[in-house]
């Protein structure tokens, strides 16, 4: 662990990387020759009701095999294979969670070095493949590991896992840890929650005010871990000159508005002290759970400046051939999570998709005039 608190697991993986020739990369018509400079900081925080920090952190530059928080990480150049930012969220009680969020991270990273680290076809089809099949791995060795260890069985993990390949992000969202972009000032949510208030908010039966004071608004709908299977879904955003990603757990954005994230980060040119800002806020307001955030800001010619036209939003990547695309996020349907106690986090997985089904349709049915 760096002294920031999160998980480095670069020395394992430092295999020497793929020398054969490669295709040349070409993103969305343009060449990737002129240079996309990204700063990044990120840490973790225990939070001021928690006795144990189940959210882990990963940065990496994957053209160099690199995760960590070294000086040649957090400034670099987005090379040829790209850079990777995964924030994990554990969940399951006594240190079930925490076992689960560092697994995601490190399966995740290793997946990416060994797959797309030996890619011949440099492409963002590829990239986007070889990002969700990271996560999907991750996802089949956690549950693996839950099912030969009964003391974690039932343990898992939110996984928001940004990849930047030239001027593009792709981003792989388990749960509800959170992906925001940050232009000129104002933050847009990238990543959709995979929660029980944001289908209600979609199906118009919540306002988003609503659905964050709810007593349910921890109940998610899938997460890495609990079952063999899990939709992951993957989305895309185009990077301008200027512009900041910020990732995080809930633990910040239950807390901090996307607005109070946007001013601090905005106005903080310096990544740490921004970080710290965001953390000790979120902990000024009771910091109910642990506090994770990664501040990422790029520059350079090889990006276009920012339009007020532009979309930025959530935007499903379509998959191409035998790569198909992502389907809808379903209605989460594993084994029964551990009995909460006193060491057990708040947050609960929704499991059981009959419980859950009758339980969204009772709501509904009240809810109908």
């Amino acid at each position: 662990m760096d002294s920031e608190g999160g998980r480095a697991p670069a020395g394992r993986h430092g295999l020497p990387q793929d020398r054969r020739p490669v295709r040349t990369l070409t993103l969305f018509g343009r060449s990737p020759s002129k240079a996309i400079k990204v700063e990044v900081f990120a840490k973790t925080d225990l939070g001021r009701t928690r006795d144990h920090n189940e959210d882990h952190f990963l940065v990496a530059d994957l053209t160099r095999r690199d995760a960590s928080l070294k000086p040649a990480v957090r400034t670099h150049e987005v090379g040829e294979r790209g850079s990777l930012f995964v924030v994990a969220d554990g969940m399951g009680g006594a240190a079930a969670g925490e076992v689960a969020s560092a697994m995601a991270t490190e399966a995740i990273y290793g997946q990416m070095l060994n797959a797309w680290g030996s890619e011949r076809d440099l492409t963002p089809q590829r990239f986007a493949y070889r990002l969700r099949e990271a996560v999907e791995a991750a996802n089949r060795q956690i549950h693996s590991y839950a099912a030969a260890h009964p003391e974690v069985r039932g343990m898992g993990t939110t996984t928001t896992a940004v990849g930047v390949l030239g001027d593009h992000f792709f981003l792989s969202q388990v749960g509800d840890s959170r992906a925001y972009l940050i232009r000129q000032g104002q933050a847009v949510q990238l990543t959709k929650d995979q929660s029980l208030m944001q289908r209600l908010v979609e199906a118009g039966e919540l306002t988003e005010e609503e659905a964050a004071k709810s007593e349910r608004r921890n109940i998610i709908l899938q997460a890495l871990g609990p079952d063999a299977r899990v939709k992951v879904d993957l989305t895309h955003q185009e990077v301008r000159r200027g512009d900041m990603l910020v990732l995080c757990s809930d633990g910040l954005s239950g807390s901090v508005k996307k607005e109070e994230i946007a001013e601090i980060a905005t106005r903080e040119r310096d990544l740490q002290a921004a970080c710290d800002r965001l953390i000790a806020l979120a902990n000024e307001r009771g910091g109910p759970d642990n506090i994770t955030v990664i501040l990422a800001r790029f520059d350079g010619e090889g990006l276009r400046p920012p339009e007020a036209s532009a979309e930025v939003g959530h935007r499903v990547y379509p998959l191409i051939d035998t790569e198909t695309s992502t389907e809808p996020v379903p209605v989460y349907k594993g084994s029964r999570p551990p009995e909460p106690t006193a060491r057990a986090r708040w947050r609960l997985v929704a499991l059981g998709l009959a419980a859950l089904a009758a339980a969204v349709a009772l709501y509904l049915v009240k809810r109908s005039p």
